[in-house]
């Protein structure tokens, strides 16, 4: 996103919850406005836009309603790309977000190009063989910084992970940090920076 964001793309960060459910000991609405500020502190910092399409942390619901109304959300934005979680995850509210974006991606008629990313792999992502990668060698440090806004969600712990992730990717796509992606290969092809 962030390199996206410096080539001048207009980037929007689409959050399926604000959160609710991800703090210990604190009420929904509560922790909803600290990860909301969080995240909204961690787009700025990549230099692109959040939005939030209304639904609950850890209550995630794929139903007629939903995909509706995520569709008409994403659809507003007009979008030539999209990235979403890879769709064999551990996480509910991942997979619930996979598939709100592909069913918004095929109603739209496949016409922009659509990207599956790894989230924690080996430990929510699962067999995921990347297509595509990004060298993010030189937005890292801005990307560690946008994790570490998410104060409530321990950035110290779940960053090494990526760290390790963006070497190995690294290594793969030879350079010293890199992201991987799978090309859905219905959709168009958008060159990645």
């Amino acid at each position: 996103m962030a390199r996206l964001a410096d080539l001048g793309h207009d980037v929007v960060a689409m959050y399926l919850t604000r959160g609710e459910a991800g703090i210990r000991g604190k009420a929904a609405d509560a922790a909803a406005e600290i990860r909301s500020a969080e995240a909204q502190e961690a787009c700025k910092i990549l230099k692109v836009r959040a939005i939030f399409a209304g639904q609950i942390d850890g209550g995630t619901e794929i139903n007629s309603a939903r995909y509706e109304a995520f569709a008409k959300m994403l659809l507003a934005e007009k979008p030539d790309l999209l990235f979403t979680q890879w769709p064999i995850d551990t996480h509910r509210d991942h997979r619930a977000a996979s598939l709100l974006a592909f069913d918004a991606w095929h109603r739209a008629g496949q016409k922009f190009a659509l990207y599956y990313f790894e989230v924690n792999a080996g430990s929510q992502t699962t067999m995921f063989r990347p297509t595509h990668y990004v060298d993010i060698t030189s937005v890292e440090e801005r990307k560690r910084a946008a994790c570490m806004a998410h104060k409530s969600q321990d950035p110290q712990a779940f960053y090494g992970i990526h760290t390790l992730m963006h070497e190995f990717r690294g290594r793969e796509h030879g350079c010293k940090f890199a992201e991987a992606f799978v090309h859905h290969n219905q959709s168009r092809v958008v060159g990645l920076p």
